[in-house]
């Protein structure tokens, strides 16, 4: 295979000598609906400068054949200048003109054109997915971000197809229409539309390769206009589109999307200032979609399960939301101002994450945002952040695998709660005004870190540079942790937040952070009594506001979740908490607590029982399901790895009993009953609870106002084949009633749960012996092979997978590579002699890929921390039994901390 990979220095060494004027690009897609036909004809025609005439380049292109290079008039033989990844260039001018002919490949891995068949209707649908360097996989491109130009695309497709693209239409091309000029350039033939249609979309404004895109198929589309008066008298007009798949579209709640789509237009307008920089904005819901979504400028693409089409929680619509405002961010950040290279990717994915969320509590209903970010987006950063491979939020990307590794929890949650530090510290009036700065110096073009410091200290007055090395260019989590004194009459003394940096990373940096003081009042409630915000900066810093205060029973010294930092407490606090929790009245307090308890449970300061004993008596009392969901996702986690084995079957059944309980104490029809439904289902492994999801499918079983829908259905169905409660016939059947995409997934999931061996080795055969799958059958495909109940099937699989790395690393595309290297290791194999193999691994493949290393770094960590979790857990196995409420421990207390 032709090597996939860019590297830095050669990206550099391009941009330094070449200027893009434009691209015009020529799609043949008719060929698509031909379920034999693999690839596409495409021909590109771009116009460049060279400050050195005579140098030599390349441009990038993965594709199975070329038919015609010709540079300047100059035809080029493709079997001598295009090796399978890269079309060779010499004797540049200073002007140039290359047209490129290619026959480029369908996709299935969520790269490049992705074509999807609908099983339900038969109808092809193709979209795009370029990032971070895809698009040469649809065109002949200098595919890195610093060369930015406008595009022209003309797309030939079925005349019943919707076409979309970044810009709007420009006009539609019948077979009687003239060739393009680009065609006629080729040397190759027209593109003619004997059987299809021609359109042709206006120039985009200059943007990155990665951020092209097409969409074409049978899309449904629901179409509402927007318009914006700004300062001077201008009104913009920005038509809107939400598309889905026809099948789809009984299901498709467009007007909710398009709701939320105008109120974060109006939030960034007003606060950004900047005029949304593209003509219109199209969001198409897309099936197999491999991230979440994509911010092509005026035409996102966003995976397609956010078209519901079961009855979900709020918490999934407040995820869908954040996602739209996610990626409506990025049109600012990111696609009118792009970083040079993925070493400052932060510079939008950052940006983007913290907006989103500061747009949702801003501009819609979901008010509690920051609460869903303390709880559960912060848990992926500070996860990212304590392995072996953290990075700085700034990383050093060398080279196109090293980029796609990096869409982590440090570039978007850890970024974005660094963000949310920054605006403490500057001032939200000041940070604004600097994004602003930014957006006007370096529209349409490409800036880095310093352009933004620049910005934001002219706009805030305040020097940066200390504030950013310390936060951008190192790496790693501070723990913060309070030491108070009192004295005989109950007052503080002194307050004094003690700051630690981790072990390999030193670091102390500034926080600016709110300390709370709690006690519980007469009703039973624990507020705040006393807040002061203060800046944290080295080892020991001394609260002086909050001396005189009464005696607090908790204090919180993150609170408000304003820095980025793992909270530690005092014992006094610890066990306030362990048995007031609950009592807690604001949630965004109970959310940074839960958080706090949350890494002392990964860290191996607090049993993991002991984590899941908190969330059995106090989840049911948290009113937000975005929380919610993740207290028990972190209990399921607790229970899987960190537990002890030998009281793993203990903490199963009291989980599922805890749901089932809650499960009927819901009101009917409710969507926290259905929470607990799905909790329920995803613990159910007792012969009762399989026997009772067993009634809810077949109707012989009811729970008042739970309507066991399609998505219900199969949530029910899962447990059921990982505990052998369900056959393949079953599960026959039931894609049967769903034979739809989503039906296909679970199908996949359900056959490769089944705890037997044939099962097992079949689910192995189809994705590591094999790579015929989709991107997302491979996704349901492993998410069903592992089971964590099935630890002796597993066992095998484990010389199996060391042996295949380097082959799969080097055969897959990199997504799905990634997807299988991390979903397929033995973490369920958790035992000394696992750890013992990966590290084997590791010491005899040194000269791996280094980011296939990475990956495996990663897991071993995982698996290290988990067994030193399975040791602490162990310990309170030996506690003496007592009476309910569990005696919980004094404190845990932290290295380093005092009391």
């Amino acid at each position: 295979m032709p090597s996939e990979n860019l590297t830095r220095d050669e990206a550099r060494e391009r941009a330094r000598t070449l200027a893009v004027d434009g691209y015009d690009i020529a799609l043949d897609l008719r060929s698509a609906v031909r379920p034999e036909a693999d690839t596409f004809r495409s021909v590109t025609t771009v116009r460049f400068r060279c400050s050195e005439p005579g140098a030599t380049t390349f441009v990038d292109l993965l594709a199975p054949s070329v038919q015609s290079v010709t540079l300047n008039g100059r035809h080029l033989d493709p079997k001598t200048v295009f090796d399978g990844s890269r079309i060779a260039l010499d004797g540049l001018a200073e002007a140039n003109v290359l047209v490129v002919d290619a026959n480029c490949a369908y996709g299935r891995a969520g790269e490049g054109m992705h074509r999807f068949t609908d099983p339900e209707d038969g109808e092809v649908y193709l979209y795009t997915q370029h990032e971070p360097a895809a698009a040469r996989r649809v065109f002949a491109a200098f595919d890195q971000p610093d060369l930015k130009a406008p595009f022209t695309f003309s797309v030939t497709a079925p005349a019943h197809w919707t076409v979309l693209s970044n810009e709007r239409e420009a006009k539609s091309e019948s077979e009687s229409e003239p060739e393009s000029e680009s065609e006629s350039e080729s040397g190759a033939g027209p593109m003619t539309a004997s059987d299809g249609e021609t359109r042709t979309f206006a120039p985009t404004r200059p943007i990155s390769t990665y951020l092209t895109a097409v969409a074409a198929g049978p899309y449904h589309v629901v179409r509402a206009p927007y318009t914006r008066e700004l300062p001077d008298g201008t009104v913009l007009d920005i038509p809107l589109a939400a598309l889905c798949r026809a099948s789809l579209a009984r299901h498709f709640d467009a007007d909710d999307i398009l709701t939320v789509t105008k109120q974060g237009l109006d939030f960034f307008h007003d606060h950004f200032a900047h005029p949304y920089p593209f003509g219109k904005y199209d969001q198409v819901f897309v099936p197999e979609h491999s991230a979440g979504a994509m911010e092509n400028p005026g035409c996102v693409t966003l995976r397609e399960e956010f078209v519901f089409r079961s009855k979900v929680t709020e918490a999934a619509y407040e995820g869908r939301a954040n996602v739209i405002l996610h990626e409506m961010a990025h049109m600012w950040f990111g696609d009118l101002v792009t970083m040079n290279w993925w070493d400052d990717l932060w510079l939008k994915e950052s940006f983007a994450d913290f907006m989103g969320t500061f747009a949702q509590v801003g501009a819609t209903r979901f008010t509690d945002a920051w609460v869903t970010f303390a709880n559960h987006r912060k848990a992926w950063a500070y996860r990212a952040d304590q392995l072996p491979s953290t990075h700085p939020i700034t990383a050093d990307i060398h080279d196109l695998q090293d980029a796609k590794l990096n869409f982590d929890g440090i570039t978007y949650a850890k970024g974005a709660s660094v963000l949310k530090q920054l605006v403490a510290y500057v001032g939200q009036d000041a940070f604004l005004a600097g994004a602003r700065r930014y957006f006007t110096a370096h529209a349409y073009g490409n800036a880095g870190l310093a352009d933004l410091l620049s910005a934001l200290e002219e706009a805030s007055g305040r020097d940066l540079a200390e504030w950013s090395r310390a936060w951008l260019r190192t790496a790693g989590v501070n723990s913060l942790t309070p030491q108070v004194t009192c004295d005989g009459e109950s007052r503080v003394t002194e307050l004094a937040i003690l700051q630690e940096a981790a072990g390999s990373h030193p670091e102390l940096r500034p926080h600016r952070v709110a300390v709370g003081l709690y006690r519980r009042t007469a009703g039973g409630a624990l507020e705040r009594y006393a807040r002061s915000e203060t800046d944290v900066t080295g080892a020991r810093t001394v609260v002086t506001e909050l001396a005189g205060a009464e005696r607090p029973e908790l204090v919180i010294v993150n609170d408000d979740d304003l820095t980025y930092c793992k909270t530690r407490f005092d014992p006094g606090s610890l066990a306030t908490l362990l048995n007031h929790l609950g009592d807690m009245a604001d949630p965004l307090a109970r959310a940074s607590a839960w958080s706090a308890l949350w890494n002392m449970t990964r860290d191996g300061l607090m049993p993991a029982r002991d984590y899941i004993e908190l969330v059995l008596r106090f989840a049911g009392r948290e009113s937000g399901s975005a929380v919610l969901q993740s207290l028990y996702l972190n209990a399921d986690t607790a229970l899987r790895h960190y537990a002890a084995p030998e009281w793993r079957e203990e903490g199963g059944r009291a989980l599922a009993g805890a749901a089932l309980r809650e499960l009927w104490a819901a009101e009917p029809g409710s969507g926290r009953q259905l929470l607990w439904a799905r909790f329920f289902a995803a613990t159910a492994s007792s012969p009762a609870d399989l026997r009772l999801l067993r009634g809810l499918l077949t109707g012989t079983a009811e729970i008042e106002g739970l309507k066991v829908d399609q998505e219900l259905r199969w949530a029910f169905l899962k447990p059921l084949a990982a505990g052998g409660a369900a056959d393949e016939s079953d599960i026959a059947a039931e894609l049967a009633r769903d034979d739809t995409a989503s039906g296909e997934r679970h199908q996949a999931h359900c056959l490769a749960a089944r705890p037997s061996a044939a099962a097992k080795a079949r689910a192995w055969a189809a994705v590591m012996e094999s790579d015929t799958l989709p991107n997302a059958l491979v996704a349901a495909t492993i998410s069903g092979f592992a089971q964590p109940g099935q630890r002796e099937l597993l066992a095998p699989y484990t010389d199996g997978y060391f042996a295949l790395l380097e082959r799969i690393w080097t055969d897959r595309p990199i997504k799905t590579g990634i997807d299988i290297v991390r979903g397929l290791f033995p973490a369920f194999q958790d035992r000394q002699e696992t750890l013992d193999a990966t590290d084997t691994w590791l010491a005899t493949h040194a000269g791996a890929a280094p980011a296939l290393r990475r990956l495996v770094l990663e897991a071993r960590d995982d698996l290290a921390r988990a067994l030193r979790a399975q040791s602490r857990d162990a310990t309170a196995a030996d506690r003496k039994a007592t009476p309910e409420p569990p005696p919980w421990p004094v404190a845990y207390t932290p290295a380093g901390a005092r009391s």
